[in-house]
């Protein structure tokens, strides 16, 4: 480490220093031993082993139980107004490199720790930026990423008209930083008259409400797992559960599908979804229902077989390691039934958003729902999250979604 570095020193335990070198960049505070001096709240900090030797250097935060989030493990990084570009342009280039030009239109550019930017996410929706800030470290940075950010794209020919901030997350609160929506105000411009945009994702058409919608306003992370759903839609009668936007069900429809049922127990996300398949011209094959996927699925075993595809897409049943049982009793229970309603040689597509509820036990919650159905599922494919949302092995949050699709047979 060279001598002109003026940042505060914490030493941490050997705990802390192992998962530090297998790779992940929080350090918590109950594994801080000492700290040189007291560092600024959102600045930064060199981290130590307790043998005096560099791991890293990161964001330090007063109020939360993650002390320290590292942005580096490079001794010689100077976390200037260049450093930041280069990070902002290798996380551009990589959606240019993963993505097809066409999903461009509406991709997430930054993916928190997985792009190397702790606590902050951005997505594009066409021409809006909307983004996320969960860190007081980059609280203190956004003034400086954000205008940077939209000079990147642009300098690239992508059109942005603004940048809007969903920082209306809990997450905050564990930060010390207050909850809020609205503009980012770039310098020297007027910030647009409406939050709401259009995207295109393979090939159907969105209306995107960043100021309202879910998240920071629509779902990216299932682009290419709907796309699946598509190619094994045609012909056949979908049920498209927890359909939110109804974007699997809208896929299935212009995959082909005779008809598609999309069901979700929100009244709005109803809606949305019923306006999303006119906008596409597709409602005449789409339908959308307002009901309780959980009450739902157990009446439909007393009418006729009607679907030979059921798709699954619940939010996430558990949001803490203290859940995580009752979040597989769930999916349990709306797998089993979509298991017992499916003909021989049906398809089902199921999925987990949740990082807590891990592969192992997801695999073996499928498992045991097939068991009880009495049938026997022969994996067609295993997906996770779009390219655009990448796995930084080391960090396990970085890994959330498991998208499975089968046969019954």
């Amino acid at each position: 480490m060279k001598a002109e570095r003026a940042y505060p020193r914490a030493t941490v335990t050997n705990k802390a220093q192992a998962a530090i070198l297998r790779g992940h960049p929080w350090v918590y505070g109950a594994e801080i031993l000492s700290v040189s001096e007291p560092p600024e709240n959102g600045g930064l900090v060199d981290v130590l082993g307790k043998k005096g030797q560099y791991l890293g250097t990161g964001f330090w935060s007063e109020t939360s139980k993650i002390q320290v989030r590292l942005l580096s493990r490079n001794a010689n990084d100077r976390f200037d107004t260049a450093f930041w570009e280069r990070r902002l342009r290798w996380a551009w280039e990589y959606r240019k490199t993963v993505l097809a030009p066409e999903d461009l239109d509406a991709c997430r550019i930054l993916f928190g720790e997985a792009d190397l930017f702790p606590g902050l996410t951005a997505d594009k929706f066409h021409d809006l930026l909307s983004v996320q800030v969960l860190s007081v470290g980059m609280e203190r940075l956004k003034p400086l990423l954000l205008p940077l950010l939209v000079q990147i794209l642009r300098e690239d020919g992508q059109t942005i008209r603004g940048v809007y901030q969903r920082n209306d997350a809990a997450l905050r609160d564990k930060e010390g930083l207050p909850q809020y929506k609205g503009w980012f105000p770039l310098p020297g411009e007027t910030p647009p008259d409406s939050p709401v945009t259009e995207i295109t994702e393979n090939g159907i058409r969105y209306l995107v409400d960043v100021e309202n919608g879910q998240k920071t306003g629509f779902f990216l992370d299932q682009k290419y797992n709907r796309r699946a759903v598509a190619r094994l839609a045609a012909g056949k009668t979908v049920l498209d559960c927890f359909t939110h936007t109804g974007s699997f069900a809208l896929n299935a429809a212009r995959g082909g599908a005779k008809h598609v049922t999309a069901v979700d127990v929100s009244a709005s996300a109803v809606e949305m979804a019923r306006a999303n398949a006119a906008r596409n011209g597709l409602s005449q094959v789409m339908d959308c229902v307002e009901a309780n996927v959980f009450d739902l699925l157990p009446a439909l075993e007393k009418e006729p077989p009607r679907y030979d595809f059921i798709i699954l897409d619940p939010p996430a049943f558990t949001k803490s390691r203290k859940t995580v049982a009752n979040a597989m009793s769930g999916y349990k229970e709306i797998n089993y039934r979509a298991m017992k309603l499916l003909p021989r040689g049906g398809y089902l597509a199921t999925c987990s958003c949740s990082h807590f509820a891990e592969e192992a036990a997801f695999l073996s919650m499928l498992q045991s729902a097939a068991r009880d159905a009495d049938v026997r599922l022969r994996q067609i494919e295993a997906r996770q999250q779009c390219a655009d949302h990448p796995i930084l092995w080391g960090v396990e949050e970085t890994n959330y979604l498991k998208f499975y699709l089968f046969q019954v047979v």
